[in-house]
């Protein structure tokens, strides 16, 4: 018993970095249509922005949390401006396969400047373990699953209450009308690339947390798996991507725990087939 619930504390811990990762992913889709596969990539720039902040110019941790979610924020921003704006009106396969290539370009661009090793992470901050009927949780776990948990109810009244919300909710509903009632969607989607990206900022920073090592592949195929929460928890949909992000961790763990570790990635992914076959829009 003790070994199911430390199997399903970790499966919580991992996946609420896939929900941060996933929160990134369907707020973009949900208002620009766009699927960003740059995404994981941005999460990989920004936990080297930390690490060069900490271990290179000796910043305090604080400073290089609050440097890594600007950089995140302005490289969505430029990727948006650069490679997605002067596509929006090409068909939806030119802006996947620009994605692809942003993805590989910010890849082969951190091999150039940090070489292909791995890099450690620094300590940001430490929390204590908490003991729970026998269990310990880590303090980076119970940290991980507060934080995703209040972005997303951030996020949920951000797009609900706001001037700028309800600009993005008319932006996804239908761009030409929004654009004739006085919205302006290049604006309008710009900030959505810039908050989507800061949570990529947030992501890295808890992914390095927690795995203590980084290197220029780091945000690929967490950046894919984060994808596959969005879609799984109804792509689109704030606390769908919450729900398929935690679901998708636990699966992957217990996976590990009770089949095998090289069936893990093999069975998230069907179980993803399975509910898309009998749900086409995902659980939400």
């Amino acid at each position: 018993m003790t070994r199911l619930i430390e199997t399903l504390i970790s499966g919580l811990s991992l996946g609420s970095i896939y929900a941060l990762m996933a929160l990134g992913y369907t707020m973009v889709y949900g208002i620009a249509k766009m699927l960003n596969f740059a995404h994981g990539d941005i999460i990989m720039v920004g936990a080297y922005a930390v690490v060069t902040s900490v271990l290179t110019l000796g910043m305090p941790p604080l400073v290089a949390i609050l440097i890594s979610i600007a950089i995140c924020a302005l490289l969505g921003i430029t990727v948006e401006f650069l490679a997605y704006r002067p596509l929006r009106q090409a068909p939806p396969l030119a802006v996947l396969i620009t994605a692809i290539g942003v993805s590989y370009l910010l890849q082969n661009l951190a091999l150039l400047i940090y070489g292909s090793e791995q890099k450690a992470f620094p300590v940001l901050f430490t929390i204590p373990s908490v003991e729970l009927g026998g269990v310990y949780i880590d303090g980076i776990t119970i940290a991980t699953m507060a934080v995703t948990a209040i972005i997303m109810v951030g996020l949920s009244l951000f797009i609900n209450r706001t001037r700028m919300g309800k600009a993005m909710r008319a932006v996804s509903e239908d761009k030409e009308a929004a654009e004739l009632m006085g919205i302006s969607v290049n604006r309008t989607i710009t900030v959505t690339f810039a908050i989507g990206s800061a949570l990529a900022g947030v992501a890295a920073i808890f992914y390095g947390a927690a795995y203590t090592y980084i290197r220029p592949t780091t945000g690929a195929m967490p950046g894919i798996k984060a994808f596959t929460a969005a879609v799984f928890g109804g792509i689109g949909s704030i606390p769908g991507a919450m729900l398929g992000g935690v679901l998708l961790g636990v699966i992957e763990q217990l996976s590990k725990t009770y089949i095998s570790t090289l069936w893990a990635d093999a069975i998230v992914f069907g179980v993803l087939v399975a509910v898309l076959v009998v749900k086409p829009t995902g659980l939400l």
